[in-house]
């Protein structure tokens, strides 16, 4: 169904008031725009994926900040666009550390199993990270515990959520970003 420009603004609008379904609408709408965009820059399936997933996350928190003189796919596109180019940079000043550090490095063997403390240390910060997932709301304690603890694939989790893909990842996402902030505030 194609929406017209009137229909998306009253959907953005909609979205900026903090509607839900108005962002799933969004996310549906553009999905793949977003994501064929990125298919073409990154010749790369999952980073495609992640890339759009977050595109959307952070135009959904930056919803406010939208000018609706400009079309949403391509204030889309430009967020798009930006955190694909972080992406690399991040990568390349990753490849550049490993390389100076692989110049002098020293092969040695580690003995990797955890200690005692390590288990316990485990232990205690799993015990603190379950505290703070119970403070999230009920739909985000579920998706993540899904996806982290019963190990759920996406498309697992859509069928026992009865959601699209697309929304599981993005629910996801901010689970993740409102656990996040829970934990810095302490």
């Amino acid at each position: 169904m194609e929406k017209t420009d009137d229909s998306i603004k009253e959907i953005i609008q909609k979205a900026k008031e903090g509607n839900q379904i108005a962002f799933s609408t969004l996310l549906d709408t553009f999905w793949n725009d977003v994501y064929g965009f990125q298919i073409l820059r990154t010749k790369n399936e999952n980073d495609a994926e992640d890339i759009t997933i977050r595109t959307f996350s952070r135009a959904f928190d930056k919803i406010d900040t939208y000018d609706e003189t400009y079309e949403f796919k391509t204030w889309l596109i430009t967020i798009s666009k930006n955190l694909h180019v972080d992406l690399l940079r991040k990568r390349k000043r990753s490849l550049m550390n490993e390389m100076d550090s692989r110049g002098d490095e020293v092969k040695k063997v580690l003995d990797e199993t955890p200690t005692v403390e390590d288990r316990l240390i485990t232990e205690q910060n799993l015990a603190h990270l379950l505290q703070d997932i119970k403070k999230l709301k009920p739909h985000y304690q579920k998706v993540i515990n899904l996806r982290y603890f019963q190990e759920m694939s996406y498309a697992d989790i859509a069928k026992e959520l009865n959601e699209p893909v697309n929304n599981v990842k993005v629910k996801l996402l901010r689970a993740k970003k409102l656990l996040a902030e829970i934990i810095k505030k302490k």
